[in-house]
């Protein structure tokens, strides 16, 4: 069974840095990270960065514009965040959204990771 596997985040105070992963374990034949979203108590899901395949195109969210860098490893099929200056309001579930095709003769499928909690303290 394919999944989506996060990892990296934790404990930090404000200012400091933490790199955050995302792959897939299991079998696959293709896989395309979208990008990361997060997700604080009691607000909606919202993406923080995102890439494509191919070109490489990037977006962020403005909150996080000039302290997080998204990038990918496609020999590794892993997608990175690396999340600089963190602030209080950083802290949040993260999560990365993937399509994923299982065999070469499916289509995608649309995978998200089960999240890796980001807390940022004052």
């Amino acid at each position: 069974q394919v999944q989506l596997v996060e990892s990296g985040g934790g404990l930090v105070q404000a200012g400091g840095s933490l790199r955050l992963s995302c792959t897939a374990s299991g079998r696959f034949f293709s896989i395309d990270v979208k990008g990361w979203y997060r997700q604080a108590p009691g607000k909606q899901r919202e993406l923080v960065a995102s890439i494509t395949r191919r070109r490489g195109t990037i977006n962020y969210a403005d909150s996080v514009k000039g302290r997080f860098t998204i990038s990918r490893d496609n020999a590794k099929n892993t997608v990175y965040l690396q999340m600089n200056s963190l602030k209080p309001e950083d802290t949040a579930v993260y999560y990365c959204n993937a399509e994923i095709a299982t065999t070469r003769w499916e289509q995608t499928s649309d995978y998200w990771g089960q999240g890796t909690q980001v807390t940022v303290s004052s």
